[in-house]
């Protein structure tokens, strides 16, 4: 694993290496025995134009090491040049990244791009959704939040804990409409999924407060 890393690392200096060595041997002793130098060169720079340095993400990404990720992030200079769905991905990272340093409007713009360019999990794009949505809801503008967040919803969330989250939120939102009987709908839905994360139950239990005083 770490060889295969240090290859994604490196292979775009390997393919210029290669491509170098395998013109020297075609000035020397012409093409084909320089053939497999040639293959090699162009297999190394296409992968890293198509496919990109993803891989390595994954690592820092689970020890917390943001800076790491942003560096690798930064190596792809190109990303219009990606494979559709590894593009999806490179934008919802740094979706996800301006989300951290509070960059919301960045966060959109990176999260929206990913969101056109769809992803081979709907749980993915559910998650971009639902992250849309809650951007939109911070903003006020609760017509395109509940619109996001119905299509995550839709799409389908990995974890309970995000799928928690979105029915609240489509809770709070029909209580603002005064729609009473799908808010509570919307609430029964949300503590079914048994969230854990002290800030959506404490988000709960405010809400439980007024939920039981409401018609419908």
């Amino acid at each position: 694993m770490k060889f295969y890393n240090t290859l994604i690392r490196y292979r775009f200096w390997l393919g210029l290496l290669s491509i170098a060595l395998a013109i020297l041997v075609t000035v020397k002793a012409g093409f084909w025995p320089a053939f497999i130098l040639y293959f090699i060169g162009i297999i190394a720079l296409f992968s890293h134009f198509f496919i990109g340095p993803l891989r390595l993400v994954q690592e820092p990404m689970e020890q917390g090491n943001i800076e790491e990720v942003e560096k690798i992030l930064a190596t792809i200079k190109y990303p219009g040049l990606l494979y559709k769905p590894v593009r999806s991905t490179y934008y919802t990272l740094k979706g996800n990244l301006a989300m951290m340093k509070q960059d919301f409007d960045g966060a959109e713009k990176h999260l929206k791009m990913s969101s056109a360019l769809g992803s081979p999990m709907p749980e993915a794009e559910g998650a971009n959704k639902l992250q849309l949505g809650m951007m939109s809801l911070q903003k006020g503008d609760f017509k395109q939040g509940e619109s996001y967040i119905r299509a995550a919803i839709r799409l389908g969330i990995s974890d309970k804990e995000s799928e928690a989250v979105a029915y609240l939120s489509m809770c709070q939102i029909f209580m603002n409409k005064r729609e009473f009987r799908a808010a509570k709908d919307y609430f029964r839905k949300a503590k079914a999924c048994k969230p854990t994360a002290k800030q959506t139950v404490d988000q709960i239990k405010e809400v439980e407060k007024y939920i039981s005083r409401m018609p419908g």
